[in-house]
């Protein structure tokens, strides 16, 4: 049986695409186990679009912002399917916009994709949200990426004490990676689903377009990101007028 495709949603795509200059690329979660396809209106997919619109908005049309809608809803063992399906969404967008940066966000499943995928040229960050991260998983691919991982406390579906372990096996590697902790808030990210979006816009735009920052965070002075296995590097808690700028300046943990 033919395993459905999978297929990109445009939700920024400039008319000039000599204005864009990076690219965002969102994946949504699923299931372990699946080979039903991907429906647009199911609720994994659904969570998605207010985040890429607050992406979208944020980009001042110099951001392609496209969701990815993989072709079966599972991870599947072996055959990793919604692996195979972000390496062709990032192939088809270094196609259509060569040269330009990428930076992804991926949900749980979703979040486990974008890791996995992130060692693709052209892939400058990666976050993920709520990510579900058995034990094993690699992080060689992450090398020279930066990474936010985040995750809510209440979460009963994936493992924030497991997010948390692999952000220290990044940081023990070497690579440039913040754990953000968000209070009260579980798997669907709809508790603080505001500070979500915020925490979305703030890294990608961060880290693909910088020179935006200014208007996003008009008060961020422009100090280079820490070394993250530094003391300077640290923090217990940050009070939300300052999460986006320790998330941007790659501080380890943050709690808010």
């Amino acid at each position: 049986m033919t395993q459905p495709a999978p297929g990109l949603v445009d939700v920024a795509a400039p008319r000039q695409q000599a204005a864009v200059r990076a690219v965002a690329l969102l994946l949504h979660g699923g299931r372990d186990r699946s080979m039903q396809p991907v429906r647009a209106n199911q609720l994994a997919v659904l969570r998605m679009v207010p985040i890429a619109r607050r992406i979208a908005a944020a980009g001042h049309g110099e951001l392609a912002v496209v969701r990815l809608r993989f072709g079966v809803r599972g991870w599947n063992g072996a055959q990793m399917s919604p692996v195979r399906d972000a390496n062709w969404a990032v192939e088809q967008l270094a196609e259509r916009y060569p040269g330009r940066p990428i930076g992804l966000l991926g949900h749980s499943m979703g979040a486990r994709t974008a890791l996995r995928v992130a060692g693709q040229q052209g892939v400058r960050s990666v976050a993920g949200f709520a990510p579900w991260l058995p034990a094993h998983e690699p992080i060689d691919q992450l090398a020279g990426r930066q990474v936010l991982l985040a995750h809510g406390d209440r979460d009963r579906v994936t493992s924030a004490a497991s997010t948390a372990r692999y952000a220290e096996q990044l940081r023990a590697g070497g690579m440039a990676a913040s754990f953000v902790s968000i209070r009260g808030d579980g798997h669907a990210m709809l508790r603080r689903a505001a500070l979500w979006h915020d925490l979305a816009v703030g890294f990608l735009i961060g880290t693909l377009l910088p020179d935006l920052l200014p208007e996003l965070l008009p008060d961020l002075s422009p100090e280079p990101l820490p070394d993250p296995l530094s003391d300077s590097a640290q923090s217990g808690r940050a009070g939300t007028p300052n999460y986006l700028r320790d998330v941007i300046r790659g501080v380890a943990r943050i709690t808010i």
